[in-house]
């Protein structure tokens, strides 16, 4: 996926404080931004996007596009004279450089879980504050028994353990969707192996279009989307109204087949509120 002018541009008026009408910038790096909380598009009739994460913007660029400086990467762009060299400085992606500097997904558990990688038995049992980073993911091997959780945020990945009465039915080994541009290579695996996935993002509409842009386009049947037995009065009793004020729903809910899901929707809908996955890490205590 590459940053074209045009939308880098746009992106270099939002940083400015402008408010960009949305028909000028379409396309699917806009949706991601929207759907991780980085722009917010209002307006029933004349659509405007806004930057509302400045941070959050900066990294996805470094981390998704490989893009550390917007400007030198329009310079770049805008200067025909630009050689090679100059621009594979500037960014790395897959059009000008043909191999990724780094490869794989960080894995973490709270029980000890007997894998194989490069087919040599390896133990996932990492001690509390440290993960391990699955490199060679393609000879990464799991019993069948058990079900790959994807962790959206990572202070819920890096505090699973406070979280284990959520997972008492299953045996799960949590994978984390940060860093962000790794999620390729974690795709890739989950679509190799038999094992099911369970996704446990934030229950939002952000967090549902996560969910289904994301991982369920990709596994289809073999993904579901975790949600606690007492999800409503969570979010009647600890949603954020603001987390349901600042969203904007980014998937077909016709095409939405789980019902779980659309009941989650119409909690978010009618309570007017989301609520962070954090909630879960204290919850229990």
């Amino acid at each position: 996926m590459k940053l074209s002018l045009k939308i880098a541009k746009v992106l270099v008026r939002l940083i400015n404080g402008e408010s960009v009408p949305n028909s000028t910038a379409k396309g699917q790096i806009i949706e991601e931004l929207i759907a991780e909380n980085i722009l917010f598009r209002k307006g029933k009739h004349q659509k405007h996007l806004e930057l509302i994460n400045d941070q959050g913007l900066q990294l996805y660029l470094a981390n998704q596009l490989q893009i550390n400086d917007l400007y030198d990467y329009i310079s770049a762009l805008e200067n025909e004279g630009s050689t090679r060299a100059e621009f594979v400085k500037i960014t790395t992606d897959s059009k000008h450089s043909k191999e990724r500097t780094f490869k794989g997904f960080l894995v973490n558990s709270y029980t000890r879980i007997k894998a194989e990688l490069n087919e040599q038995e390896i133990i996932i049992n990492p001690s509390k504050g440290s993960f391990i980073f699955i490199y060679d993911y393609e000879t990464f091997k799991i019993p069948t028994g058990i079900t790959v959780v994807g962790v959206e945020n990572p202070r819920n990945f890096r505090h699973i353990q406070e979280q284990k009465y959520l997972f008492e039915d299953i045996n799960p080994l949590f994978i984390s969707r940060y860093p962000q541009n790794q999620n390729k290579d974690f795709i890739k695996w989950m679509k190799s192996i038999p094992n099911n996935y369970l996704h446990f993002g934030d229950f939002d509409i952000a967090g549902i279009g996560i969910y289904i842009n994301e991982y369920k386009c990709h596994l289809s049947n073999k993904s579901s989307f975790y949600i606690p037995n007492n999800i409503e009065m969570d979010i009647k009793k600890n949603g954020n109204r603001k987390r349901f004020d600042n969203q904007k729903i980014n998937f077909d809910i016709k095409k939405t087949q789980e019902p779980l899901i659309k009941d989650l929707i119409r909690i978010i809908n009618s309570e007017k509120k989301g609520l962070d996955q954090e909630y879960y890490i204290n919850a229990n205590a």
